[in-house]
């Protein structure tokens, strides 16, 4: 337990300072000083990468040896003397087991924050190849389809007649894509349609993403795309910030409509390898 809290602590040094940096030089009005400069930006990108590794590294010995108590627990080895005993002993097994499942799903939050985290920390460096972007959106429908039908959600797909060839990093685009089916599939607690559309626009290649669910409010449409900012209330506010990172490290871009009621709409312009 203490290594746990002292994980969530670490962990909280490491986010709030990188949290309010970003902030800072949002901040209407911020002029960067001379001694500011991207340099320490990187730095301060390395050791909170270093950090959240070692981080890592004993959360990993916590959640085993939760599961293994956890095992243990269920399983308790009462011989027939203490069975007078046995009411108050399973009440206080049962009561232990609901703590360790507590902190068990903190754990895993917490595992999850930071690799959130990694990924928006990591300097995006693209592996680049030349694909076309239907085949990129029908590979992730056939991927994306199980989840889809376990949660009542139906895949409808218009993709371009012509191939959309583009320069891209697939893992990093597939990352971009599952990341917006979830939040679809959250937005569809009842179930809905996932509609996935191709276009082309000029020299790029459009990819639609929409959804028939809740959508969302004006006033927190506009910071979607700001780091840990998040409408769910265990949302980690980094799945949107880190898409939008990678669409614009291929010089793309994306942006959200929204409407209450009627779903909301991701349309990501990639630009389209010359000449094809």
């Amino acid at each position: 337990m203490q290594h746990f809290i002292l994980g969530f602590i670490v962990a909280a040094v490491i986010i709030v300072p990188t949290a309010v940096f970003f902030l800072r030089k949002k901040r209407p009005g911020y002029s960067e000083p001379p001694e500011e400069s991207s340099e320490q930006l990187e730095n301060l990108s390395k050791l909170t990468g270093v950090m959240a590794h070692e981080i890592k590294n004993p959360l990993s010995t916590i959640k085993v040896n939760l599961k293994l108590t956890a095992e243990d627990l269920g399983n308790p080895d009462i011989n027939e003397s203490d069975a007078i005993n046995k009411e108050l002993i399973d009440r206080k097994f049962s009561r232990a087991s609901r703590k360790i499942a507590v902190i068990q799903k903190e754990a895993d939050r917490l595992e999850q924050i930071l690799d959130g985290f990694l990924r928006y920390m990591d300097r995006t460096e693209l592996q680049l190849e030349s694909m076309d972007v239907n085949e990129l959106v029908s590979d992730m429908a056939d991927f994306y389809s199980p989840q889809g039908q376990s949660h009542s959600i139906t895949i409808r797909q218009g993709l371009a007649d012509t191939p959309l060839v583009c320069n891209i990093d697939t893992d990093m685009l597939k990352q971009v894509l599952l990341n917006l089916f979830i939040n679809a599939q959250h937005a569809m607690q009842d179930g809905g349609e996932l509609i996935l559309r191709t276009s082309r626009q000029d020299s790029h290649a459009v990819i639609e993403v929409s959804d028939t669910g809740c959508g969302v409010p004006a006033d927190k449409l506009a910071p979607i795309f700001d780091i840990y900012y998040s409408s769910r209330p265990n949302g980690s506010g980094l799945g949107l910030p880190t898409a939008k990172k990678i669409i614009e490290a291929h010089k793309g871009t994306i942006r959200v409509n929204s409407e209450v009621g009627r779903g909301t709409s991701f349309l990501i312009k990639l630009p389209l390898v010359s000449g094809v």
